[in-house]
């Protein structure tokens, strides 16, 4: 759960960008996972969407997240080229999934039978 301290000496977009790379490191936030948008982080926080902006935007600089236009911010696959395709390839079906309106349950068993598992 990420907070900022308002009293605190760090900047709030400091305190945010930290606690999204250590959720990262943790594994709290795993390849893939999407962000919520600026505005609702913002709004949850009660800070101004220009604060989340920055965070994302340092956060994207690094390479540790991703913005894929209208989809939304994810967490970026580390290192692994294998896994930044798989990711990639994962995000692809999951909007293909969305757009024909598969249940989300159904769409991974088909997952799961794809990979005889």
């Amino acid at each position: 759960m990420i907070s900022i301290d308002p009293g605190a000496s760090t900047p709030p977009f400091e305190q945010l960008r930290v606690q999204i790379i250590d959720a990262i490191a943790s594994g709290d936030l795993p390849a893939g996972e999407k962000l919520p948008t600026v505005r609702r982080l913002a709004a949850e926080l009660e800070i101004a969407p220009g604060t989340v902006a920055r965070a994302y935007r340092e956060l994207e600089a690094s390479g540790l997240i991703e913005t894929r236009g209208r989809n939304g911010t994810f967490v970026r696959a580390q290192g692994d080229v294998r896994m930044q395709q798989a990711q990639k390839a994962a995000a692809g079906f999951a909007a293909e999934v969305r757009e024909l309106r598969v249940d989300p349950a159904e769409a991974l068993e088909l997952v799961k039978r794809a990979l005889h598992v």
